[in-house]
């Protein structure tokens, strides 16, 4: 007997989450370029929603207000922070009270304890930057593999978090494998149980360094890669955010064409060696009977600038970094083949996952809908929400440095606080985001629906320290220093020896 037999009314649930993936980054839904032929295939048999947005477009708070399914303005997690610790219910959590056999496989990201299982009744940990790498399983079976002089086995940071590079380790044990052979162990482990599973399979590229294995490092080349979104007032769209990480990214101080196509290069390179382990995890469901009674969702915390205004990184509400890929595979309630235009947001998955299972979380209710409601159409005019702050100490100091966005599947709105400045976009006749019209006359009605919709949303949640009679509150304008020595930053990994003995460290 097939699980496919026996869990009819219990399917599975397989979570395949990355991390930094934009939502252009797809062949099947126009991308050129890049070879996804497996993600081409989840396109190709489910649903894939092409206007899903980040709630907050950076890891931690974007994984935060996914597994419990509220804006940040419910969880309180604003950036790379800690999440909740009131002891209210995860969607991981609720899956497990409902009898699933939940198991996590890669970067989870939980802070502040990043050991904390949230729900989770197993897991099996790859994080980027370790501490306890005893407590690493990734690191462990390196180490154990004779890989143990390698510091930075996801790709050098620091000086170099931007700079294209090949992996120090082969591929059959880079960190991406790792996750692929994971999840056909587990997949394959559960082929015979009376008990759904959910899985949540979480890569960490193709977040920076770039850094492929050979020789999949050769699949793209620079020449064949299109230049930046850049378009002729595109400073004039960058906000303080995007200043002060194109700094501390080592990136402000010059700017090189081919060096940012080859950056394309890696990331697509990264990307597509992903798609070959999902493709692996595929073929494992389907050859133990388990692929139509399993939900597959598909999706990403944030995007990745990738040279488009002349920034990189996240912690941006354009679409290059807050629009992600969403793909939804289940026949039974997802039809194949079809592209929902409608509006979504990370803090759908969770009410998407639980409606299949049966349950919900216990401790509240979540901001998102299931996406098979949007599938069929019953809310065109959607909106979704997102807020990003790296103010920490009181709400004020949250406000003064917000990002607030409001997007459907035709408009965008967006107001950066450390800048005193709107930003409108429309979605249709300018995908690539490249005419402000925030101050256009011709389309000031629909900037202040879509302005009073953003408030209305955050007065509805408590976010208040923003917003004063009814607009925004006006804070200092932020400034980046004028040295561009100042505000660099490294990310080391603190576990690795890197004395270098008669020369220092």
């Amino acid at each position: 007997m097939t699980n496919q037999s026996r869990n009819s009314n219990r399917p599975n649930v397989l979570h395949l989450f990355v991390d930094q993936m934009r939502g252009d980054a797809i062949a099947e839904l126009g991308n050129p370029i890049i070879k996804t032929p497996n993600l081409d295939r989840l396109c190709r048999e489910g649903v894939a929603f092409t206007n899903a947005f980040s709630p907050s477009p950076v890891c931690i708070s974007a994984r935060c207000s996914m597994i419990y399914g509220q804006y940040p303005m419910h969880t309180g997690c604003y950036e790379n922070a800690p999440m909740p610790t009131d002891g209210r219910e995860s969607m991981m959590g609720a899956l497990t009270r409902a009898g699933y056999r939940t198991h996590g496989i890669g970067k989870c990201h939980f802070a502040p304890d990043t050991y904390a299982m949230r729900g989770f009744e197993s897991r099996e940990r790859q994080e980027e930057i370790v501490r306890e790498p005893e407590r690493d399983d990734y690191l462990r079976y390196i180490h154990e593999k004779g890989y143990k002089y390698v510091c930075e086995p996801h790709g050098v940071r620091g000086e170099m978090y931007y700079i294209p590079q090949v992996s120090q380790l082969p591929r059959e044990y880079h960190p991406t494998q790792w996750i692929g052979d994971r999840g056909v162990e587990f997949i394959n482990g559960q082929a015979e149980s009376d008990r759904p599973w959910y899985l949540f399979s979480s890569f960490i590229h193709p977040h920076p360094p770039f850094a492929p294995p050979n020789p999949w490092h050769k699949l793209y080349r620079t020449p064949d890669m299109p230049l930046p979104n850049l378009p002729e007032n595109f400073k004039e769209l960058h906000t303080h955010i995007n200043r002060r990480q194109n700094r501390y990214k080592y990136r402000d101080w010059g700017f090189d064409n081919n060096l940012v196509r080859t950056e394309k290069a890696y990331y697509y390179a990264c990307i597509s060696f992903i798609d070959y382990q999902i493709g692996r995890i595929l073929e494992t469901l389907e050859e133990s009977g388990q692929l139509d009674n399993t939900l597959i969702v598909f999706t990403s915390d944030h995007g990745e600038h990738l040279g488009d205004y002349q920034c990189f990184g996240k912690r941006s509400m354009h679409d290059s970094c807050d629009r992600v890929p969403m793909i939804v595979r289940y026949p039974e309630k997802f039809p194949a083949g079809e592209v929902c235009k409608t509006a979504a947001n990370l803090v759908d998955v969770a009410p998407t996952i639980l409606s299949v299972a049966g349950t919900s979380m216990a401790s509240h209710e979540s901001d998102g809908v299931d996406l098979a409601e949007l599938a069929a159409g019953n809310d065109p005019g959607r909106f979704v929400f997102g807020q990003i702050s790296q103010g920490r100490e009181t709400d004020e100091d949250r406000a003064m440095l917000s990002i607030y966005m409001a997007a459907n599947r035709d408009w965008k709105y967006f107001y950066s606080a450390p800048d005193n400045k709107e930003f409108l976009f429309d979605r249709v006749n300018d995908p690539d985001e490249t005419i402000n019209l925030a101050e256009n006359p011709e389309v000031a009605e629909t900037k202040a629906m879509i302005k009073k919709v953003l408030i209305d949303h955050l007065v509805s949640g408590g976010e208040t320290a923003g917003i004063i009679d009814g607009g925004w509150k006006q804070f200092p304008k932020q400034e980046i220093p004028a040295d561009h020595n100042q505000g660099l930053i490294f990310q080391d990994s603190p576990w690795a020896e890197t004395d270098i003995p008669g020369y220092g460290g």
